[in-house]
């Protein structure tokens, strides 16, 4: 099973989270760029697996095995060492709640072990094409940072949307607060989890990059972040905040400094009719709940039609939000350098 990205960039996603491999084919990388293994690998331990005592159980190496890279395309492979088959047994015919798998059963016929293509374990390729482009982007002088912006109720403090600072906010290195970390330790504690929002910024990036309407650097980004699982909502500067304010305040005043033009506040987040305009793009992504918890739900035996109870076992994360951190960067930086091909 496999799924595609159809850009200036290609890429296609294969495998499954209990299949012995996942990976991707990227094409269309750009001629001469040669890829830092070491710095990609540093970037993807910070998504993978079984790295902190308030994340999933399940480790894995997650470090790809790459074929040779051959006019703009080359393959990766991450081999799936640490899979439990076996704890999903019980789920063959009972959908968890607030998972795919009751639509993936109607869509396919059957309900994929471990969610299969719609689990977040399907990130790990995602982010190899994103810490490629993120090396890309690098040497044009554009960079993309990101935090835990929110964490089960629980708001960091740190600068929002209306900063026009570059450093307004720190890079998350997949670690959250103390107080973010004992909210998801006690949901853990409680069978349940948590969700968050997580913040990015797009550092460098000039004005007239994106197109109208279809071709708008909101939906670039939203498209691809929308690949992350997790992900249930999206909004860029100010966001739905806007909907509250009068014109007076949602728009950006336009000033020039040193033969440059800039906007005195940032609520557009760096995009205006789909194009950027040269301050930094910010957006926030909403990430839902862990929907795999062990307390029991409500579900349906898909074999006879009769209400069931079920209790989902196995190993899962509380919260997926730290991990998801690197994965937003990663679905930001494809979009940018997708469009930044373009033009």
């Amino acid at each position: 099973m496999s799924t595609s990205y159809n850009g200036n960039i290609k890429f296609t996603v294969f495998g499954q989270s209990h299949a012995p491999e996942i990976g991707v084919t990227i094409e269309g990388l750009p001629l001469g760029f040669e890829p830092d293994f070491d710095e990609l690998n540093t970037f993807l331990q910070r998504r993978a697996p079984g790295r902190s005592g308030i994340g999933t159980t399940r480790n894995e190496a997650d470090i790809p095995e790459f074929s040779e890279l051959t006019d703009g395309k080359i393959t990766a492979i991450i081999r799936n060492t640490d899979i439990r088959p076996e704890d999903y047994s019980e789920l063959k015919f009972k959908p968890r709640p607030g998972h795919a798998d009751y639509t993936a059963y109607v869509k396919y016929g059957s309900i994929p072990s471990g969610g299969g293509q719609f689990s977040g374990r399907m990130t790990a390729p995602l982010c190899i094409v994103g810490g490629l482009c993120l090396q890309i982007l690098k040497a044009q002088g554009i960079t993309v940072i990101s935090r835990i912006a929110e964490l089960g109720g629980i708001c960091d403090e740190g600068e929002l949307y209306s900063s026009t600072a570059d450093n307004a906010f720190p890079v998350v290195d997949s670690v959250c607060g103390e107080k973010m970390r004992s909210a998801i330790l006690s949901a853990k504690a409680c069978g349940d989890s948590l969700g968050g929002v997580i913040e990015c910024k797009i550092l460098g990036v000039p004005a007239g990059v994106g197109n109208k309407m279809f071709g708008g650097m909101e939906s670039r980004i939203s498209s691809l972040v929308f690949a992350v699982p997790a992900v249930k909502g999206i909004e860029f500067g100010a966001g739905f905040e806007a909907a509250r304010m009068r014109g007076s305040e949602n728009n950006d005043a336009f000033y020039a400094e040193n033969g440059k033009i800039y906007t005195k506040t940032n609520n557009c987040g760096g995009i205006l009719g789909g194009i950027t305009d040269g301050m930094p793009i910010v957006f926030r992504a909403a990430i839902k709940p862990t929907p795999s918890i062990a307390l029991e739900q409500d579900t349906v035996d898909l074999r006879t039609g009769e209400n069931c109870k079920l209790r989902v076992s196995g190993r899962h994360d509380a919260c997926i939000v730290p991990r998801a951190v690197p994965c937003i960067e990663a679905a930001a930086a494809i979009a940018v350098l997708d469009a930044l091909m373009e033009k």
